[in-house]
């Protein structure tokens, strides 16, 4: 799982499609109307983009694609059912500050202390430092994504807090104030955390320079203060001709483009897919995501497998209806 000290998923670029199905590098996403305008927003008042949708509806691969256009550096984190708050802003390793204790070895409170996404998104130069301001050495913190981030903007970044409703109520309240206020305090040192000014100032600033994009399969029902404090939209599943545009770039991506007799496919799987997700609302199961499409895509193209054909329904099941066994 991808947490502060791994690149996401994908950001290997000699890797294939195949070798990584699930990329998160961006490179491939394809950019709804509604959320090229609301990261607009989000950036122009300075609030968290909230991303509502079903899953695989292409929230979590939004922040890293963003984050490739704009040059950006990228952060993330997978919150889970255990995750708190202070988990995205700082960590502390008492277990080892203890341990150091008990060696009768000298203790500096900061060499213990271990940034978070948020603070790394808020104030770079100071998360290398793990908050001393000035005096003594210390041991440089690990930033994540540092192959990454290194060739981007010192000034500007994106965090994407992926699946906050795994969370209880208590994570997103926790966040309120460092989201609105951009800063944060560190208890065991005492060192508050804020927006670091940019290298560069220019006269007039028009957007924020952090974004910080929410994602949430609608799980749990987040607390309203949250709500009222996030740009919201609901991304919803692409249709037919989204579908094959969303193909046709991974392939040229990843694959080298498609043919005439990929396209071809990649329509008829559309429609297909289309059909299906209807079937499934009135049901009211779960519909094919886009990601299974593109499974399906792919393993229909390099085995030959045709839609309809003898052995379809083997593969609309085993990747996109994926029934329970009948009791």
């Amino acid at each position: 799982m991808n947490q502060q000290g791994d690149p996401p998923a994908g950001f290997g670029l000699g890797a294939s499609l195949l070798d990584v199905p699930d990329r998160r590098d961006g490179m491939a996403y394809v950019m709804p109307d509604n959320a090229k305008l609301a990261v607009r927003v989000a950036l122009a008042t300075g609030r968290p983009l909230l991303l509502r949708g079903e899953p695989g509806s292409g929230k979590s691969s939004l922040a890293a694609h963003v984050a490739l256009e704009r040059n950006w550096r990228y952060y993330e984190y997978i919150v889970t059912s255990r995750t708190a708050a202070q988990d995205l802003l700082w960590g502390f390793d008492s277990i080892r500050r203890l341990a150091d204790a008990q060696l009768g070895r000298k203790l500096d409170d900061y060499r213990y202390v271990e940034p978070g996404v948020l603070w790394w998104t808020f104030a770079r130069e100071s998360a290398y430092q793990r908050g001393r301001l000035a005096g003594g050495s210390i041991q440089p913190a690990d930033e994540p994504n540092a192959d990454i981030n290194a060739a981007r903007s010192a000034d500007n970044a994106i965090v994407l807090i992926d699946e906050i409703d795994k969370a209880d109520p208590d994570l997103p309240n926790g966040l309120l104030v460092p989201l609105g206020s951009n800063e944060f305090r560190v208890r065991e040192t005492g060192t508050t955390i804020r927006i670091q000014p940019p290298r560069q100032p220019t006269t007039a600033q028009t957007e924020s320079r952090t974004l910080i994009v929410v994602t949430t399969n609608e799980e749990r029902e987040l607390p309203q203060a949250f709500l009222r404090r996030c740009v919201v939209i609901w991304l919803e599943h692409p249709n037919r001709d989204q579908l094959v545009a969303i193909a046709r770039r991974h392939f040229e991506v990843h694959e080298g483009g498609m043919n005439a007799d990929d396209e071809l496919l990649a329509t008829r799987l559309a429609a297909l897919i289309v059909d299906l997700r209807q079937q499934a609302e009135r049901a009211a199961v779960r519909q094919p995501s886009t990601a299974e499409f593109l499974d399906a895509l792919r393993a229909c193209r390099h085995l030959g497998i045709a839609v309809g054909g003898a052995e379809w329904a083997q593969i609309e099941t085993m990747l996109l209806v994926k029934r329970q066994q009948p009791k």
